[in-house]
């Protein structure tokens, strides 16, 4: 059966919403929803399916979803928006911010090492309760006192989870602002984005469950040991990363690397907000064009083997929080900028097209999945720039 699918498709981006329907027909999609914004327009904006397989619900305009590691892009907007403003030194010692962080060999780390992956604190010894995770003080305090594991600076790993609180807490004390607040004002408020860091209980109704990853956490078992320790945070989550995302608990604390709520069409205003002016938003971009910039230019590669593949490995190069483009890195072209999400969830945006780019499902896909590069080579064909 055909999946009805609603929205804005502007005239010349009708190769989106065929790209989006045949993640439907061919790809297993359930319920998703794909937004484009081109210089500050909205040209796509797409949704359908159904958001809860357990009751029929549809997948409406106005469907939230978690966005898991997309939320890395938000907060690290937010840095460089500290950046921009002169609050935020990337070359000061993160101790000088954060006292409590120069524990164990750390006085010395600077800020830029913290939002590239470079630390080395990928977890806590002994992993935490959950609940203590939630509650913000008790994990960051823990990783203030956690020794690296490799001398940072020195080497590049994805740091999964703890990244939201090693760079939220710099940002907090900073700052003052609680990390979903400075979210909120800084982002969501003026971009009109439905993006939360800490979803507040009034919008749960809106959430379409995620389902579809193994019963198993099969994608992290495969990993190379310190990434599967930094996706578990050194093991204090072992369920099935669906089952995190369905948790109130989840969704209301403020877990800045994976606990994002949203839809696509706040992650294309997002990016579009980052790389220009954005209809119904404040004339000026969120970030100078000198910031973005330098948001955007590689500060280190992590290099990951898979475990399931002998002799591939995967690079991801990293700008100032955002992924860059590379052969496994899902940005769009030279330039882009951005952060996919476990699962399949994009933002991303490319200040030489004028673009930005979201696309939200509840069906979580941990391989290579097609979905979201077949909408954004759409995009980009669209585009007259294929990639």
């Amino acid at each position: 059966m055909t999946t009805s699918v609603q929205g804005l498709v502007e005239p010349g981006f009708e190769a989106v919403a065929d790209a989006f329907q045949r993640n439907f027909d061919d790809h297993g999609e359930v319920g998703a929803a794909c937004s484009v914004v081109v210089e500050g327009r909205t040209v796509v904006d797409v949704w359908g399916g159904v958001a809860d397989p357990t009751t029929g619900r549809p997948y409406e305009r106005d469907a939230l979803q978690v966005v898991f590691s997309c939320t890395k892009g938000a907060v690290a907007a937010c840095a460089n928006i500290l950046v921009d403003r002169g609050v935020l030194d990337l070359d000061a010692p993160a101790a000088q911010a954060w006292p409590e962080f120069a524990q164990a060999g750390k006085a010395d780390v600077p800020v830029r090492w913290l939002l590239t992956h470079q630390l080395g604190v990928l977890g806590t010894d002994p992993p935490l309760t959950p609940e203590e995770v939630y509650a913000w003080d008790p994990i960051v305090a823990a990783l203030a006192a956690q020794a690296p594991e490799w001398e940072p600076g020195t080497s590049c790993t994805y740091h999964a989870l703890s990244w939201g609180w090693l760079v939220g807490e710099v940002l907090r004390r900073l700052d003052g602002r609680p990390l979903g607040r400075l979210v909120r004002e800084e982002l969501s408020d003026p971009l009109g984005l439905d993006l939360w860091v800490g979803l507040p209980e009034s919008e749960e109704h809106r959430i379409a469950p995620l389902f579809g990853e193994p019963a198993r956490p099969a994608a992290i078992a495969k990993l190379p040991a310190a990434l599967a320790r930094a996706a578990s945070l050194g093991g204090t989550f072992a369920a099935p990363v669906q089952d995190r995302g369905n948790e109130r608990a989840w969704r209301a604390a403020e877990i800045g690397a994976a606990g994002g709520v949203g839809d696509a069409r706040s992650l294309a205003r997002l990016y579009a907000g980052l790389v220009g002016p954005v209809e119904g938003a404040p004339a000026a971009p969120v970030l100078s064009r000198q910031q973005l910039d330098r948001a955007r230019t590689v500060q280190a590669v992590a290099h990951i083997a898979v475990a399931a593949i002998p002799g591939l490995e995967i690079e991801l190069p990293f700008g100032l929080g955002f992924m860059l483009p590379g052969p496994f890195a899902t940005t769009g072209g030279p330039g882009s900028f951005g952060h996919s999400g476990a699962g399949g969830a994009l933002g991303c945006g490319d200040p030489d097209h004028g673009l930005g780019f979201g696309y939200a499902m509840n069906r979580l896909d941990m391989g290579l999945d097609p979905r979201a590069r077949g909408l954004l080579a759409a995009t980009y064909q669209s585009l007259g720039a294929p990639l």
